[in-house]
């Protein structure tokens, strides 16, 4: 976690800042927040006070009765500074090295680590200057977040880029910008989601996966420099910026897709909860409800995991095992069985984890024979586990 202090400048998207402050102390930063004059016309100092947890750098508070000087004092306590909304004007200042006020004096000490969240009319946006201005923040090492297309506050402006992105993207953004990059260059495979089998066209079987656990691998993946292709089963997740994102629905479906990219991969994480029949016949039209009784006839899917590794060569694979009993025996088998690097055991029947929940509580398995229990923690703190082992392991 990382002290963050976040510049609010003048446009309406400073209504957001009080939640965009929420959600960094509730992911764990220690936060201040500097106001500008023209921020306090759309949002008050007592809002971002309670918000952030404590006072509210301004203009006003610039020098201190004891000589000292806040932006000096800023400067050095951050270690990132998050301008969030970002105004053409903030951004020109910054670019030209200009220190008349106080978040512009600020970064010009020596902040650290800067991004910036753009918040403006698409004109203005799309200016050539504002663009020009853009490029040289980035040449300095900023960092930009956005901004995003979608509606405009000013009346009459519809849709357009230069909209701010929302507060939980924007914490999403700060996470991977503080990442250590210790993946960069890995290209990472990573498989998601359920499947869905069709008995026929509304008709299907499946199992309760959201995702969530794929999709954290590929996310923190990214944060850390890798290069990632995230194949999914149906789920509600949105697609992770950054991220190649390639849907499918059955398992025939995502054994093609896997292979399609094997051959790019130098590591495969397999979260994904693949079905391990499909029905012998899919109906073309839906079948008329009947009061007889049916027997359904069932198949086997292709063992994917397997397959894999038997074509790992110099490949890291991860595979998964959802136990109810037995989970350690069985695990170690499908280690050894399929060809795995490491495999994460879930216990799927304890109460709080596993389907559709934001936390985990697993065991990894590594392929020389060590088990390692990690405590319940949320799935990203999971992805960040095994991602460690996948690092040393593609090291190696």
């Amino acid at each position: 976690m990382a002290r963050v202090l976040v510049a609010v400048t003048g446009g309406v998207a400073a209504i957001k800042a009080p939640r965009l402050l929420r959600l960094l102390r509730a992911e764990g930063h220690e936060v201040r927040v500097l106001a500008t004059p023209r921020a306090l016309e759309f949002v008050t100092p007592l809002s971002l006070a309670v918000a952030a947890g404590g006072e509210v750098a301004t203009e006003e508070a610039w020098f201190r009765p004891d000589g000292r000087a806040l932006h000096i004092e800023l400067a050095r306590w951050a270690e990132v500074v998050l301008v969030a909304p970002a105004t053409a004007e903030a951004m020109a200042k910054a670019a030209l090295g200009l220190a008349d006020d106080l978040l512009s004096a600020t970064l010009l000490a020596g902040a650290r680590r800067v991004a910036w969240a753009p918040a403006m009319n698409e004109a203005m946006w799309l200016a050539p200057q504002t663009q020009e201005h853009a490029k040289r923040l980035e040449a300095l090492g900023h960092a930009l977040f956005g901004p995003a297309h979608g509606p405009l506050a000013a009346v009459g402006e519809g849709e357009g880029w230069g909209r701010m992105l929302e507060p939980e993207e924007l914490v999403e953004r700060l996470r991977a910008f503080l990442a250590p990059k210790d993946l960069l260059g890995l290209r990472l495979l990573v498989s998601a989601g359920p499947t869905r089998e069709y008995l026929d066209p509304v008709r299907f079987l499946s199992n309760p996966s959201s995702g969530r656990m794929g999709y954290a691998v590929a996310e923190a993946a990214r944060d850390r420099g890798a290069e990632v292709v995230l194949v999914s089963g149906p789920t509600s997740l949105p697609d992770p910026w950054g991220v190649e994102v390639v849907r499918v629905e059955s398992a025939l479906e995502m054994r093609e897709a896997l292979l399609e990219r094997y051959g790019w991969a130098e590591a495969v994480v397999m979260a994904a909860a693949v079905a391990d029949y499909r029905p012998a016949e899919t109906l073309k039209d839906k079948e008329p409800k009947a009061e007889a009784e049916k027997l359904l006839r069932l198949v086997p899917n292709p063992d994917i995991l397997k397959e894999l590794g038997e074509g790992k060569g110099g490949r890291v694979l991860v595979g998964f095992a959802m136990e109810t009993a037995e989970g350690l025996e069985r695990a170690r088998e499908k280690l050894r069985r399929k060809n795995l690097d490491l495999i994460v055991l879930n216990w799927v029947n304890r109460e709080g984890v596993g389907f559709g929940s934001p936390e985990n509580e697993v065991v990894l398995l590594l392929r020389d024979g060590r088990v390692l229990e990690l405590p319940r923690m949320t799935k990203r703190r999971v992805a960040d586990r095994i991602l460690d082992w996948v690092r040393e392991f593609w090291k190696a």
